[in-house]
């Protein structure tokens, strides 16, 4: 085998950050289908984009069209679909970017791996919570129904299980609250952690 040497930049993450006028930081949108990640991470970006901020939202469904269009729904393909997109994650957070993810990530096992993976204090996990009932009405591709009629299979709430976050960095419940207070609550985390600043 070829051996492999993993070669520095001379321009670090401390220098991108610094040109950025942010640290970057990988948030985790974690939930059920139809909770609201991707309405969420979307709506965040928005907010951060407007103060200046260098970001990119990695969604599942974005992804599973690219860079992951080989896996299906099965665990051990599931758990791939995470172990990539950390990697990706990581590779933006390396690169001076504040990086929102939107995957289901039914596994504690799988999100913990993110979490070793990434550097203390570079993962912020996002429990996206919400009722399955309120998903199902908000389900406009029908996929629910469609699982629970065994014309898909492996599908996250039916057949297949979510493990929900037992120690989330925040709880995001989108039943209810308004979009602008979850992403004012995310906002609120990230400057806590001093990830951005109010002069942002």
């Amino acid at each position: 085998m070829k051996k492999l040497i993993w070669h520095h930049s001379a321009v670090t993450r401390g220098c991108r950050n610094q040109m950025n006028g942010h640290k970057s930081v990988a948030l985790w949108f974690t939930g059920l289908s139809g909770s609201g990640k991707s309405t969420l991470a979307h709506a965040v970006e928005e907010s951060l984009y407007r103060i200046g901020c260098r970001t990119v939202v990695l969604d599942g469904d974005n992804i599973r069209h690219g860079l992951c269009n080989d896996l299906d729904f099965s665990d051990n393909n599931r758990k791939e679909n995470i172990r990539r997109i950390s990697e990706v994650a990581k590779l933006f957070v390396e690169s001076g970017v504040i990086t929102l993810t939107a995957f289901i990530s039914p596994f504690k096992e799988d999100r913990g791996k993110v979490g070793d993976l990434l550097d203390s204090g570079d993962f912020i996990e996002v429990y996206v919570k919400c009722p399955i009932s309120i998903c199902k009405k908000r389900d406009i591709k029908d996929m629910y129904k469609k699982a629970q009629e065994n014309k898909i299979k492996n599908f996250t709430g039916i057949d297949s299980p979510y493990e929900a976050p037992e120690n989330p960095d925040l709880i995001i419940d989108t039943d209810r609250e308004t979009l602008n207070e979850s992403v004012e609550k995310v906002i609120s985390v990230l400057i806590n952690r001093k990830i951005i600043n109010n002069e942002n």
